[in-house]
C-alpha cells in the first residue's frame, strides 16, 4: 500500500440495517428510507458485499465482519469509531449518539492484532462520559502524507479534543467551518472532502469563510495535489464522500454510482489522470447519510513481520463471523 491509499479495508455487514433517528437532526445527508425496513436491510447487506467484491476485484483485500443484530444501526461506517496508522496505532473514537458506541468491536481489534503489527491501542471512547467527541474519519480527513489533518466544526467533533489527538498521531489541525445553503453544519469531513494520493475533491463553496477557504486550498496544493472543486449539489449526492485505495495495478478511487454519475467531464479526467474510477451501488445506505467512504475503514498499519499461514491475500475477502 501507499501511505495515502490502504491496500486493505475493513467492512461491517449489517443484516438489520436502517437510518438512525438518533442522527437525523444533525445530518443533513439522511433521509427516510423509501422501502419497507426488511427490503432496505436487505438492499443494504447486499450493497456491501457488492461493495466487498468490487474492492477485491481490483487486488485490495477486504476484511468484512457480520452484524447481525438489530441494536447498532449505523454499524456500517466503522470509519467513525476506528482509525489505524503507520507507526502501529489503532484509535477507538467517542461517538455522539449513544446507539452508535456499541458499533465498537473487540473482535475487528484482535484481528487486525492477528494480521498486522499493532504496537499500541489508543482508546478515546472515555471522552464520552465528558461530553467530548470526535468521530474518527468521519469527523477528521487525514493527509497521511502531509500530515494534515482537515476538520469542520459540528456536534461530532470536539475542537479541543481534536487538537490533543493531532499532537498524539503527529498531524497538524485545520479547523474549518463548513455549512450547507440553509446555515447547517455539515457533519462529518468526509462528506465534504477527501485527499488521495496525486488528487483531493473538496466541496469548497460550503467554506464559507474565505481566509478558511484559502487554508484548505493552499494547504491541499501546497501537497502538491491536484485540487478538484466540488459544487454544493455534488457534495449533496456524496461525491465528496470517496476515498482512494490501492489494487494490485495501481490506485483506485472508490466511490458510489451516484456520485459517479455527477462527475463533469473535466473532472472526470483530472481524476483519471492519477487513479481510476470504481463506482459501487450503495442507495440504501446512503439514505442513512452516508456512503462508500463512511463504509470503509481503511488499514494503515504495517503489516506483521511473520505474518501466519492464514494471513490475508491481496486478492481474498475474509468474513469474519460476529463473537460479540
Amino acid at each position: 500500500m501507499t501511505g495515502q491509499a490502504p491496500s486493505h479495508v475493513v467492512l461491517v455487514r449489517p443484516h438489520r440495517f436502517h437510518p438512525n433517528p438518533l442522527t437525523a437532526a444533525d445530518n443533513a445527508f439522511q433521509h427516510p428510507p423509501a422501502a419497507p425496513a426488511g427490503e432496505v436491510a436487505r438492499r443494504a447487506r447486499a450493497e456491501v458485499g457488492a461493495l466487498a467484491e468490487a474492492l477485491t476485484a481490483v487486488g485490495v483485500a477486504v476484511s468484512v465482519f457480520e452484524d447481525e443484530g438489530a441494536a447498532t444501526p449505523d454499524s456500517v461506517f466503522p470509519n467513525n469509531w476506528l482509525s489505524t496508522h503507520e507507526d502501529g496505532t489503532v484509535v477507538l473514537y467517542p461517538m455522539y449518539a449513544a446507539n452508535r458506541r456499541p458499533e465498537r468491536r473487540e473482535d475487528v481489534v484482535a484481528h487486525l492484532r492477528e494480521h498486522f503489527a499493532v504496537r499500541r491501542v489508543l482508546d478515546l471512547t472515555g471522552h464520552e462520559l465528558e461530553g467530548r467527541f470526535l468521530e474518527g474519519t468521519g469527523a477528521m480527513v487525514l493527509d497521511h502524507v502531509g500530515r494534515i489533518a482537515y476538520a469542520c466544526r459540528s456536534q461530532r467533533l470536539d475542537p479541543g479534543l481534536f487538537a490533543e489527538v493531532c499532537a498524539e498521531l503527529g498531524y497538524d489541525p485545520l479547523l474549518i467551518d463548513a455549512t450547507d445553503r440553509d446555515g447547517m453544519a455539515v457533519y462529518h469531513t468526509n462528506v465534504l472532502m477527501s485527499v488521495g494520493t496525486e488528487i483531493a475533491l473538496v466541496g469548497s463553496g460550503m467554506i464559507r469563510d474565505r481566509d478558511q477557504r484559502d487554508r484548505v486550498l493552499g494547504a491541499l496544493r501546497g501537497s502538491g495535489r491536484d485540487v478538484v472543486e466540488l459544487s454544493e449539489a455534488q457534495v449533496q449526492g456524496f461525491l465528496g464522500n470517496c476515498l482512494e485505495v490501492t489494487g494490485r495495478d495501481g490506485p483506485y478511487l472508490v466511490m458510489s454510482q451516484q456520485a459517479a454519475g455527477l462527475l463533469s467531464p473535466a473532472q472526470r479526467r483530472r481524476i483519471e489522470r492519477s487513479c481510476r474510477i470504481l463506482p459501487v451501488a450503495v442507495e440504501a445506505i446512503e439514505a442513512a447519510g452516508g456512503s462508500v467512504r463512511c463504509m470503509i475503514a481503511g488499514t494503515h498499519l504495517p503489516r506483521a513481520q511473520a505474518p501466519s499461514p492464514t494471513g490475508i491475500p491481496s486478492t481474498r475477502i475474509t468474513v469474519v463471523p460476529q463473537t460479540v
